[in-house]
């Protein structure tokens, strides 16, 4: 089971996602209490260890842009969340490499899903970034043949039920874990872990490194 903390504003708290088992951590660059400098990012990113994929988080900013602050940030991969199209999410994957495209639950553009051409699928509420649980049969109709990263609301409370509802590949969190919004929470962060795998299939997760990391490299050919 993947496991991306998002909403990472700190050097501390992108260290302790890593030291929680996180195989993600996400940095905002779309406007929002969690949003990030490009200096500061690169800065966190460059101290963390080289299996942890770091992620920038974008919405309905141009390819360009997307493209120049992944790259100047030496990040590993872009989360697209916003009305991106086919085309821009194509074009974004040709420069950046690994591309997880966010669509919300229901919205009509998971029906032609393969065009997008990215990566994972990261399906979430209907407001994008609002912390609110959807309706998780609405994850009824996702492709079968990608990578679903279910978001939207999860918490260590609710993250084994949402897993046993939709089964994805992945989980995303970010306000679920927190002290207050920017600030993650250790105790949240260490169950949110705990429980998503926990909740995983057994033959799904395997530890190869030691530090509970999931080898995203290796599993997905990434």
């Amino acid at each position: 089971m993947f496991v991306k903390i998002c909403g990472i504003t700190s050097e501390e708290d992108a260290l302790l996602a890593v030291a929680m088992g996180a195989d993600a951590v996400g940095f905002v660059f779309a406007p929002s209490p969690r949003q990030m400098a490009p200096n500061k990012v690169r800065e966190i990113a460059s101290r963390l260890p080289p299996e942890i994929l770091t992620v920038g988080v974008f919405r309905d900013s141009s390819k360009q842009q997307v493209i120049q602050t992944v790259q100047t940030c030496g990040l590993r991969a872009a989360q697209l969340h916003g009305r991106e199209s086919p085309e821009v999410t194509r074009a974004v994957r040709d420069r950046v490499g690994l591309v997880i495209k966010g669509l919300p639950a229901g919205d009509p553009a998971l029906e032609h899903w393969d065009e997008y051409g990215a990566d994972a699928l990261l399906l979430d509420a209907p407001r994008p970034g609002s912390g609110e649980v959807f309706d998780w049969s609405l994850a009824d109709g996702v492709p079968l043949n990608r990578k679903v990263i279910l978001a939207g609301g999860l918490t260590p409370g609710n993250v084994a039920d949402g897993i046993a509802a939709v089964r994805p590949w992945g989980v995303d969190v970010s306000s679920g874990v927190e002290a207050a919004p920017g600030r993650k929470d250790p105790t949240k962060v260490r169950a949110f872990v705990k429980a998503a795998r926990a909740a995983a299939p057994e033959d799904e997760y395997e530890d190869r490194s030691g530090r509970g990391i999931y080898d995203w490299e290796a599993e997905t050919g990434w």
